[in-house]
């Protein structure tokens, strides 16, 4: 399989993630300062706090995506590992972070590092987990929210790009799957709108559909959209 990744684009968020977290605890640490001892300046105090939290989750959402160790990608880079050589996954290169080509067709892959129980009932993603999940989702990450909805938008904005891209060649509908990363995450939505499931099962799922012909890539098409995607690509890594 080959693995194909902007790591420029890794570093620089990665980077920006740690100087916004410094920046929100400075923010912070500075906002109660003001609080403790000059009371009367509430306004200023307030507004440092404020302003700090936001920093701070700006801070988290970017180091969890790529610093933190393993980070999307590496986690994707092992769940995949062994795929055959007709196969290609992209970071941070397609317009989708995470995208998958190959004979078994076109694989948008949507990640989460949420913990706990993961489920989906009467149309919505829960979480559930021990007494310290409710710290985990305020101050250490992002909450699951709606991703049915972002989901379809960007699988209808790949579509989109697609026919903007190569015209002349027709393409089977992407696939989407949504996985969830941490090892302390115990999947069960067998009901979701689309493949919900730990990101360890996901060779699995793609080598079973791979016999859906409807979903499957001839290698005209294969190469059409390899020559659009890797257009500018200068990084890439081959699993043998």
């Amino acid at each position: 399989m080959r693995i194909i990744t902007n790591d420029r684009l890794i570093r620089r968020n990665a980077r920006i993630g740690q100087i916004t977290s410094l920046g929100g605890l400075v923010l912070l640490v500075t906002g109660l300062i003001i609080s403790f001892t000059n009371q009367e300046q509430v306004a200023l105090s307030l507004g440092a706090l404020i302003l700090g939290f936001g920093l701070s989750q700006v801070g988290i959402f970017l180091g969890n995506k790529y610093a933190r160790f393993p980070r999307p990608d590496q986690a994707l880079n092992k769940a995949l590992k062994g795929m055959d050589r007709y196969h290609t996954l992209y970071h941070y290169i397609a317009p989708t972070a995470h995208l998958l080509t190959g004979p078994s067709g076109i694989w948008m892959l949507f990640l989460k590092p949420q913990r706990g129980k993961i489920t989906y009932e009467k149309g919505r993603w829960r979480q559930r987990g021990g007494p310290g999940l409710a710290y985990m989702k305020i101050f250490a990450q992002e909450n699951i929210g709606r991703p049915d909805l972002e989901i379809g938008a960007e699988i209808e904005s790949f579509r989109k790009f697609l026919s903007k891209e190569v015209p002349d060649t027709e393409f089977p509908d992407p696939q989407a799957v949504l996985l969830f990363t941490n090892d302390k995450a115990e999947v069960n939505a067998d009901n979701a709108p689309i493949p919900t499931l730990p990101v360890g099962k996901l060779k699995d799922l793609i080598r079973k559909s791979a016999k859906d012909r409807a979903i499957r890539m001839a290698p005209e098409q294969m190469e059409a959209l390899q020559k659009v995607l890797e257009a500018d690509v200068t990084d890439e890594i081959v699993d043998e």
